[in-house]
């Protein structure tokens, strides 16, 4: 099936060609808009992938907020990074092998401080009803090969919500694993997708990918302008993980990233 390019991604990718009028050169590459993404929601100030964290991003006007999402042992899709449960909750075990009601009585907040006791793991659900219409959504599809299947249920979830039109382009869907992103694309294609990369792509590898994938997303040790460009000229955006230090802010922008994805999202809204 061929690709079409979402509407959003036309206008961004129209405007890094923009020529200035009075002088007719191109816009450098620090004046492009470039979108902030918290990651697992503003995680440096709260429990990562909770809705406190989520909450504290939307209130620093994040674009989108970035969450993990996971199969529990009876099929529903809960919001979680690792695939035990032992670092950000207090409990013990494999999502995959607990039950939506066993890891809902879990506390995913008092490890990262007092004041967030009490925090739950949220369903895929209940974050696309908590937030759609008030922040871009971007999907993580973790560790899909625990899980046959997982990419039909969040298309599912996406169209119950009217989530998977063309026009929403506040739903992007990515993973380190390109055949589940592929798979995905097959589902909606309507939705836009981006592969997860801690390598420099080849061209072949770009051509290859943007059979399915509006954006490459490396790590930020990666960027350089030509590895920026060359994700470009293959139709594709690039969004950079993981920021957690306010200096690499600008080098980014510089490079020409069409995203950051930040633990802080204030070190990216305040530049």
């Amino acid at each position: 099936m061929k690709k079409v390019l979402p509407l959003s991604l036309i206008v961004t990718l129209i405007m890094s060609l923009f020529f200035v009028a009075d002088g007719g050169v191109a816009a450098s590459k620090n004046e492009q808009y470039v979108q902030t993404v918290a990651h697992r929601g503003a995680s440096g100030y709260a429990p990562e992938n909770t809705m406190a964290a989520f909450e504290k991003a939307v209130k620093m006007k994040s674009d989108y907020i970035e969450i993990d999402v996971q199969q529990t042992k009876d099929g529903e899709l809960i919001v979680i990074h690792d695939t035990s449960v032992e670092r950000t909750t207090d409990g013990s075990g494999k999502v995959k092998d607990l039950t939506l009601e066993e890891l809902k009585q879990l506390d995913a907040g008092s490890w990262f401080g007092e004041e967030f006791i009490g925090e739950k793991l949220p369903t895929l659900a209940e974050v696309l009803d908590a937030y759609r219409g008030k922040s871009g959504i971007l999907i993580e599809l973790k560790s899909p090969s625990l899980y046959p299947g997982i990419e039909e249920k969040v298309a599912a979830e996406l169209t119950k919500r009217n989530m998977d039109k063309p026009n929403n382009n506040k739903i992007i869907l990515q993973s380190f694993d390109h055949e589940s992103v592929e798979t995905f694309h097959s589902i909606l294609p309507s939705v836009p997708t981006g592969v997860l990369v801690s390598y420099t792509m080849s061209d072949n590898n770009l051509r290859d990918v943007s059979r399915f994938a509006d954006y490459v997303n490396p790590g930020k040790w990666l960027i350089t302008s030509d590895y920026v460009d060359r994700i470009h000229d293959n139709g594709m955006l690039a969004q950079t993980w993981t920021v957690r230090d306010e200096e690499s802010v600008e080098p980014l922008i510089q490079a020409g990233v069409d995203g950051i994805i930040t633990d802080y999202p204030d070190y990216v809204n305040r530049r």
